[in-house]
């Protein structure tokens, strides 16, 4: 295939944007990718949401985002990344955000594709999860040193859901970060992957992601502990209340009959 340039770029759609038949219908299809041939280069489109564009000028680009009815503006936020390429170049190998490709075969620059946009989805991923623990990291230390949180059962209850719904979503899209099912069929590329998603860091960084939703758990169980605690102490003043007034009454019962 003759390229009109040499760029690789990776784009993540915001999943807030992603619809249930999102899944392209166009190109072929390769498990959970359509591969679409364009003028001067080709596109690879993930169904969870993420594009790669191999040699594609802008008015190509473009073109494609018109046909599959998504707004370019998607495509112009934070998550995006940017890499060169090399055809016929020997070894297959990704260093210094440069791809060689030993032959011209789309199923080989597929294999790249996979690592790549599991790293911007996992970009993602991250992203969502660090901002959760950095808005709610206070909560322990609060705890630590009042020995309760000062925040009601709605508002506790509120953030509890937020932070279900944050795990929640990643733990939904987590086997996206496995091996894709691509190379159960076709093994050879593997290698390929592999190279790719070892110089992505994308077992660290899923090891690290993991870590992560472990103290988005914890956070969670604390609150839940707290909601309890609260909850408790809310029956336990109920009852206090009771018998306080069922003490009052038979006071005043007892003050009635000595008249």
């Amino acid at each position: 295939m003759q390229f009109t340039n040499d760029r690789v770029s990776v784009y993540a759609l915001p999943e807030s944007q992603l619809t249930s038949d999102y899944a392209i219908d166009i190109g072929t299809r390769y498990r959970d990718a359509s591969l679409i041939e364009l003028p001067g280069g080709e596109a690879w489109v993930f169904d969870y949401g993420v594009m790669v564009f191999w040699g594609i000028d802008e008015d190509e680009r473009l073109s494609l985002l018109h046909r599959l009815k998504i707004q370019s503006e998607l495509l112009a936020g934070e998550h995006q990344e940017h890499f060169r390429f090399t055809v016929g170049a020997g070894e297959v190998k990704l260093q210094k955000d440069h791809i060689t490709l030993s032959s011209d075969d789309p199923l080989l620059r597929l294999a790249k594709s996979h690592a790549l946009a599991q790293s911007i989805k996992l970009n993602d991923y991250e992203l969502r999860a660090q901002h959760t623990i950095a808005e709610y990291s206070h909560l322990p230390k609060v705890l630590a040193e009042t020995g309760s949180i000062k925040l009601g059962r709605r508002e506790i209850a509120s953030i509890r859901g937020h932070l279900f719904s944050t795990k929640s979503d990643i733990f939904l899209h987590y086997n996206l970060l496995d091996t894709p099912e691509f190379f159960w069929e076709y093994p050879v590329y593997e290698l390929a992957y592999n190279t790719a998603a070892k110089y992505l860091d994308i077992r660290p960084r899923v090891e690290l992601l993991s870590n992560k939703l472990n103290v988005i758990h914890e956070l969670f169980d604390m609150l839940a502990d707290e909601l309890k605690h609260k909850h408790s102490s809310f029956l336990e003043w109920i009852i206090i209340i009771l018998i306080a007034f069922e003490i009052v009454m038979v006071g005043a019962e007892g003050l009635l009959s000595l008249f």
